[in-house]
């Protein structure tokens, strides 16, 4: 029986482009991500290193970007909020049958960009839906490291048979099930986490 719902945040309730990004910063003259640049971004996704050194660092290895046109680029993967996944989400809150906790790999610019555009009323009401909202960047893990499911497991005295995990992407899916979280993989081309009550593997 189902006590527990871990969402993950990125094309579960926002929308997100994740390839813009990348097609942003060649535009201006990043012409791939190397591997260094791959780690430096999973340090910043965990806190490791703050936003200023984060864009520093860019800026050194790529002088001619201004430090608002990387900004810009590295959060135009950040689309819309669709109503009905808030009222969705508003909805199993209010049930109180689950306990409802956020776990996201997010960094400091993209979650200070959601707040100023969202507003922080609808920040707040989103936030105020997950006994725990946990981001990488403030508890300095990351997904699909087993240390971050170990945490929130842990931390909230979970059953991982009575959890269910919902994430994008597989590798994060894959480790949750490993540890006996039950998981969906959800393809955010065809389907959308308000048929969550539906799902078999739920019920």
């Amino acid at each position: 029986m189902i006590k527990n719902i871990v969402f993950d945040f990125g094309d579960i309730f926002i929308n997100l482009d994740k390839e813009v990004t990348f097609k942003r910063l060649k535009e201006l003259g990043v012409k791939g991500f190397t591997g260094e640049l791959l780690e430096l971004a999973k340090q910043y996704e965990m806190g490791m290193i703050t936003t200023q050194e984060f864009v520093n660092t860019f800026k050194t290895l790529f002088p001619s970007i201004s430090e608002i046109n990387f900004k810009n680029a590295w959060n135009s993967m950040l689309l819309d909020f669709p109503p009905h996944r808030l009222s969705f989400l508003k909805s199993l809150a209010n049930s109180k049958k689950y306990r409802i906790f956020l776990l996201s790999n997010t960094n400091d610019l993209h979650i200070s960009w959601i707040k100023k555009t969202w507003g922080i009323k609808l920040f707040t009401e989103f936030k105020n839906c997950f006994e725990k909202f946990y981001l990488s960047h403030e508890i300095h893990l990351r997904k699909p490291n087993k240390d971050i499911y170990e945490f929130v497991i842990e931390s909230n005295k979970l059953t991982p048979e009575e959890t269910f995990f919902i994430d994008d992407t597989q590798e994060n899916t894959i480790m949750a099930n490993k540890l006996g979280i039950i998981s969906w993989n959800l393809n955010p081309n065809s389907e959308d986490v308000v048929d969550l009550l539906s799902k078999k593997e739920f019920n």
